[in-house]
């Protein structure tokens, strides 16, 4: 016999439908894995910049490609989500908008000023 008790399993994302609050907090936690990777690269960027020219050319070559653009895009994306979401959970620190309907339209909200901050970035990084 097994040593285990016979014990229900936990609910998991299965049982549950999606809420726009799981939505955001599972991106909040994957924005912030994405900003760490990204600040690797940054680093790379940075050191092959005090390298000398040669060195920064080739890293530059990458993040000025379009793969690297698009990249960079998703980066700053994060970025702003990241920034916008933690507003969101530095308010509810305060014990503001923990209603439900209050924290389901900061969820959308976090979404749309995130993305609206990234479109708005890089069209002034284009007509720059």
């Amino acid at each position: 016999m097994s040593s285990q008790p016979n014990r229900p399993l936990s609910p998991h994302l299965q049982i549950y439908r999606w809420q726009i609050s799981m939505l955001t907090s599972i991106a909040h936690r994957a924005s912030g894995i994405v900003l760490a990777v990204g600040s690797i690269f940054l680093a790379i960027w940075l050191i092959a910049a005090a390298n000398g020219p040669d060195a920064y050319a080739s890293v530059n070559g990458l993040a000025a490609s379009w793969f690297g653009q698009l990249i960079m895009f998703f980066w700053s994306f994060a970025l702003f989500y990241h920034l916008c979401n933690g507003v969101r959970h530095l308010i509810w620190d305060v014990g503001l908008g923990l209603d439900l309907e209050t924290a389901r339209l900061t969820g959308f909200a976090a979404i749309g000023v995130a993305a609206a901050l990234t479109i708005f970035v890089w069209i002034w990084a284009l007509i720059a």
